[in-house]
């Protein structure tokens, strides 16, 4: 029981920062100190801590020398870079494995995985535990790179997900659209389904377009939310991602 309040705190206080970055309330340049927000989140200051070393992991957070982080400035063209690079990366690495084809055991693993995923969601389309789905889909995504079964490919992809918003868990919960958020969840996870299906069957070029495709759910939606923005600049602007 008190892992699970472990992980519940854990991931409030990394999406609750996340979305304080995002929506300008922590603006670019501010110094971040992990007491202060621990009071504000009224949780301990562990999750705190991690949750901003996962942060700077992201690229939203740098480290500052005498403690503490700071708010990064990122534009849009960084972002949208980054997950095209996610996008490029673990199509190349899908196809890698679809070509020289993986074992009955990493089948087996990746089903499971799926299976796990599968219940995430909740009968008749009323909606996802989307705190299970973001651990289990991180779990896909890591189990996924070693498929090619090259280091070298994974070493790039774990390089990569450091981007801002590359990470497949890299992610805001569209709190005003629920059901729309479902719906964009099922999509990705029918998408994940397809991608090992192609792999299991061998076929690379197959497994690579689904796997870039999977990663540009993320730019499509935030395009659509940033279409009427002329400054380019994410600090300060409301933003809802899909993880994927």
């Amino acid at each position: 029981m008190q892992k699970d309040t472990g992980n519940t705190h854990a991931l409030r206080a990394l999406t609750s920062l996340r979305e304080k970055i995002l929506s300008g309330e922590l603006a670019a340049g501010k110094r971040l100190f992990e007491v202060p927000l621990a009071e504000e989140l009224k949780i301990s200051r562990t999750p705190v801590r991690d949750a901003m070393s996962r942060l700077a992991a992201e690229g939203l957070l740098d480290r500052v020398s005498g403690g503490g982080f700071l708010v990064r400035t990122f534009s849009l063209a960084d972002i949208i870079d980054s997950i095209e690079l996610r996008g490029l990366l673990e199509g190349a690495s899908a196809r890698l494995a679809a070509e020289r084809g993986i074992s009955p055991e990493k089948i087996a693993e990746m089903e499971a995985l799926l299976r796990a995923l599968d219940d995430c969601f909740f009968p008749d389309d009323q909606g996802v535990d989307f705190a299970l789905y973001s651990a289990r889909n991180a779990e896909f995504h890591a189990a996924l790179a070693t498929l090619s079964n090259s280091n070298l490919m994974q070493r790039e992809l774990e390089r990569v997900n450091n981007l801002p918003f590359a990470s497949p868990s890299a992610f805001l919960r569209d709190n005003g659209q629920k059901r729309g958020f479902a719906r964009a969840l099922i999509i990705a996870h029918a998408q994940h389904c397809a991608l090992i299906d192609a792999i299991v069957a061998r076929e690379g070029t197959r497994a690579e377009s689904i796997a870039r495709e999977h990663a540009r759910i993320v730019r499509k939606n935030l395009e659509r939310m940033l279409r009427e923005k002329a400054d380019g600049q994410v600090n300060g602007i409301n933003v809802a991602l899909t993880l994927v």
